[in-house]
């Protein structure tokens, strides 16, 4: 335990984090918005877009967008807007902002605690600096980490308010830092979990009494747990309405996946492989990258085994030493506990993991460095200064690295390209790169990268469909039409494939082929404006003026204010009436 440090250490060490915090992320100011979720959450998001409105208040407590409901988050980018409108280098600052603000509470938390200067000091720099966290503060969307966190910090500061003194008022706030942070994002969950974790060690308000020789019973919790858990089970209420809330958001959505799509030992397998590689990375924080596709069932069984194999033995191993190094199994099992909502067993999305879902986890691991380490060199003469020099290389060399990682986050070309480069068959990245460089009018690389991403995984209905618009666009209509057949037998109800399909086969001279699949179209919507105006115009290329002039009328029930059918329309109407004969009773003037 370190002597009593005076205040002059404590505004050093938050000085520190400031300037370290901005030394590694002030090139965000500079970065773009990313078009995976910063346009669903900012940049198209006519909500926020119009910055904090009553109208917009209310829209964020009562609708979900992006399949996510955390109105606290929203309300933070409407504010953003309202300020800075869409300059995204300023968007970007705020998540620094945060970011600084939580390794800052995190020491103080951590200082009062456990009345460990270094050690507290330690664990805010390896949680500001580590590369792992870059995704949760240099990606806009991801708001919602860093908002929720400081949630989470204050909720804990509170708790420990509340433990020095029990009383009312002191509750209060515990509870309504812990909603807000629910409201934020719901990975809180697991925060009164932590909460126990904490009452253990440093705390100590759980303690285990040894036991006689005789009694068969090794060890007893002293009756302390059961105020604890009471004491908590507001919060565990809470927790389970917003687990609820969030899965009943999700549910039935294209990011929550079935058991066909990933089934349950195919979801474990990879959970237990997760948590391992995530500890890699938070030793080794190399080849980090936006996205990490699932593996689904190509995962190696010797993979799975010997990832449940070492995490029965850490778990057994801590547990072991925990009455000696209690901040072991408080570390451990904090890492454990809060990556459980994010871990796959509820798989949500294509990714095997994300380096975002680290944000609050790393704390544990944290914990258990700078407190075993120190453990470890104790009998060495000169452990003081080993572990100083050690701790300032491994702080510098994670800020280096994150200074990188930072910048591979500049803009969507970027970002996916080094996705790309650093995970292998990334099928995910080279689609999301070839969209962007279609966007940009990069036609001849956007293909080839569409290709890429289908050598990788042929079974992508978006990529085929993208393919084929591209091979439109280049005046390949034949090959066209070959990827939005594949992309319409991948998705039969995909109603954009459907019209793509007709159109191409339109082109090439196959009326009838067309209209079969924009007949098809229509089954999938029957209010397709898009679908009865290619039918409309169909039929208008076939001398077939009746028919083509109910799709157009029918086109324009639906979109009245559409030009293009309005226009289409006119000439049909002309059309039909020049090709009737004069004493036709038909023909209307």
């Amino acid at each position: 335990m370190d002597k009593p440090s005076n205040k002059y250490f404590i505004l050093g060490v938050c000085l520190a984090l400031i300037f370290s915090t901005l030394a590694v992320y002030c090139q965000v100011r500079h970065h773009e918005f990313i078009d995976f979720d910063d346009d669903e959450y900012i940049s198209r998001n006519d909500r926020v877009r119009d910055g904090l409105t009553r109208q917009g208040f209310v829209w964020a407590f009562t609708a979900t967008h992006a399949f996510n409901w955390h109105p606290l988050t929203s309300i933070s980018h409407m504010l953003d807007c309202q300020f800075y409108q869409l300059d995204s280098g300023r968007h970007h600052l705020t998540n620094v902002l945060f970011h600084a603000a939580n390794a800052i509470l995190l020491f103080l938390v951590l200082k009062r605690m456990t009345r460990n200067l270094w050690a507290s000091a330690f664990v805010a720099a390896a949680f500001a600096l580590h590369p792992l966290h870059v995704e949760s503060v240099a990606w806009a969307s991801e708001r919602k980490d860093v908002l929720s966190t400081l949630f989470w910090i204050l909720t804990t500061w509170a708790y420990v308010r509340y433990v020095e003194r029990p009383v009312f008022a002191r509750y209060i706030l515990i509870v309504l830092f812990f909603v807000l942070g629910l409201l934020a994002k719901q990975m809180l969950v697991t925060l009164p979990f932590v909460l126990l974790l904490l009452d253990y060690w440093p705390l100590k308000r759980l303690t285990f009494q040894a036991q006689s020789l005789s009694d068969s019973t090794p060890t007893t919790v002293s009756i302390s747990i059961r105020r604890c858990l009471l004491e908590k089970l507001p919060l565990f209420v809470l927790s389970a309405v917003a687990a609820v809330v969030v899965f009943l958001v999700q549910q039935g959505t294209i990011v929550m996946k079935s058991v066909i799509e990933y089934p349950l030992l195919c979801r474990l397998g990879n959970a237990l492989v997760a948590y391992i590689v995530y500890i890699g990375k938070m030793l080794w924080p190399a080849h980090l990258a936006i996205l990490y596709p699932h593996p689904a069932d190509k995962l190696p069984a010797w993979q799975v085994a010997a990832a449940a194999s070492l995490l029965v033995c850490i778990t057994a191993a801590v547990i072991y030493k925990m009455r000696r190094r209690p901040y072991l199994a408080v570390g451990w099992f904090w890492y454990v506990g809060t990556l459980i909502p994010v871990i796959g067993l509820v798989q949500v999305g294509n990714q095997a993991l994300a380096d975002r879902y680290t944000y609050i986890p790393l704390t544990g691991l944290f914990i258990i460095i700078a407190w075993g380490i120190p453990d470890l060199l104790s009998r060495f003469r000169y452990h003081k200064a080993i572990l100083s020099f050690s701790a300032a290389a491994v702080l510098s060399a994670l800020g280096i690295v994150a200074w990188f990682q930072v910048a591979h986050w500049r803009n969507d070309i970027t970002v996916y390209k080094h996705a790309t480069e650093v995970v292998p068959n990334n099928w995910w990245a080279h689609h999301r790169l070839a969209r962007v460089l279609d966007r940009q009018g990069n036609l001849d690389e956007a293909i080839e990268q569409y290709n890429k991403s289908l050598q990788i995984e042929p079974n992508n209905s978006y990529a085929q469909n993208n393919l084929g618009l591209a091979l439109v666009r280049q005046g390949k209509p034949d090959r066209a039409i070959l990827h939005f057949a594949r992309a319409a037998l991948l998705k039969p109800d995909r109603l954009d494939v459907r019209i793509n399909l007709g159109a191409a086969l339109a082109e090439r001279g196959r009326p009838d082929d067309a209209l079969i699949h924009f007949t098809e179209a229509l089954r999938i919507n029957p209010r397709s404006s898009k679908a009865l105006m290619n039918i409309g115009v169909l039929f208008f290329k076939q001398g077939r003026f009746d028919e083509a002039v109910d799709s157009f009328t029918e086109a324009l029930q639906i979109e009245p204010n559409d030009p293009q059918a309005l226009n289409y329309l006119t000439i049909a109407l002309k059309q039909r009436n020049k090709s009737r004969k004069p004493n036709d009773p038909n023909n209307k003037p």
